[in-house]
């Protein structure tokens, strides 16, 4: 929060929150940990966005021309539609507004599973086997017809979106056709992926502030509960006990897998910062997941562990993207 007058003398930095998408709280959590360790060299101006889109400063809702105008910078702490799919960047960009994170098409893109998957594979990285149903293709003969020819089980998800929002698990036909139901009910439509068992890592990509060089930092595992087979929305909002890093990966794996995100980003084209999340087969080896634009900051999300053991602090971390925005790159 915004607490007496702001200092004229400091960089301004509007640090975005909430947001329509069912990733709301966690964006409020993120936002607030980023308030909470935001460098003293800044004047942090706490903007929150409603679930009905309205722009608040201070309490009071305002025209995001007017909020804008009392920033320099912004600290994108937005997640899911809206804020992680280019329409906030374009937003920014509109009014000249340097931000954190990736630019509009780089956002949209990799918040579309079925383009991403696209470009994963003209870069050679390996996903799993998936399938697009579409709408048009939703009546029962034609979902019984899929279940019988596609491997299961399987792993049914919305094509945009992220938090495991809408994503099945489908071991038989019942839930995979009220699994087709779910995701098109979040997206419209829906990717049938095969479910691959195995270790759970997520690797973290940061640019360089110099030569817009790509550094990968050590993969975190995500040990999920024995009563899960994926991570779902609940689990990756409280991950703290259930981290791991160093990881049990082995060192040709951790090696693959951060090469394999480092791709994944510059594919993609993204700036400033990556989350990958990757399935470590026991035999068929790593399989890229999704890349994450705007990956969770909360206390417990998997970012600021990843920081954290490699020697980063979130203050630091703050301080090197805000400074990235601010070359406008």
């Amino acid at each position: 929060m915004i607490s007496g007058a702001i200092d004229k003398n400091k960089i301004r930095v509007g640090v975005l929150r909430g947001g329509p998408s069912s990733e709301y709280e966690i964006s409020l959590l993120s936002g607030h940990n980023v308030l909470k360790n935001i460098p003293e060299r800044y004047e942090p101006i706490d903007i929150l966005i409603s679930k009905d889109g309205v722009w608040y400063l201070g309490g009071v809702p305002k025209s995001p021309d007017k909020i804008l105008q009392n920033v320099d910078v912004v600290l994108n702490a937005l997640h899911g539609k809206f804020g992680e799919d280019g329409k906030v960047q374009n937003i920014l960009e509109k009014f000249n507004i340097s931000y954190t994170g990736s630019r509009p098409l780089p956002s949209a893109v990799s918040m579309n599973k079925i383009i991403s998957k696209r470009l994963f594979s003209e870069s050679d990285i390996k996903t799993p086997y998936y399938t697009v149903f579409h709408p048009k293709h939703n009546v029962r003969g034609k979902v019984r017809e899929l279940f019988k020819s596609f491997p299961q089980p399987s792993i049914i998800k919305p094509f945009s979106g992220g938090s495991s929002v809408g994503i099945t698990y489908a071991s038989n036909f019942d839930t995979f056709e009220n699994g087709i139901e779910n995701a098109l009910r979040h997206g419209g439509v829906a990717v049938i992926e095969e479910y691959i068992p195995g270790k759970e890592i997520t690797v973290t990509v940061l640019e360089s502030g110099d030569d817009a060089s790509l550094y990968s930092l050590f993969p975190v595992e995500i040990v999920k509960p024995a009563s899960k087979n994926y991570l779902d929305y609940e689990t990756k909002c409280d991950l703290n006990s259930g981290m791991k890093c160093p990881s049990t990966l082995s060192k040709d794996e951790k090696i693959e897998a951060q090469d394999m995100a480092i791709r994944a980003h510059r594919s993609l084209g993204l700036r400033h910062y990556s989350n990958a999340d990757f399935i470590v087969h026991p035999t068929r080896g790593i399989f890229l997941i999704e890349v994450n634009s705007l990956p969770g900051i909360t206390e417990n999300s998997i970012l600021p562990k990843s920081l954290e053991v490699s020697g980063i602090s979130l203050s630091d971390f703050i301080d090197h993207i805000l400074k990235l925005s601010l070359k406008k790159n």
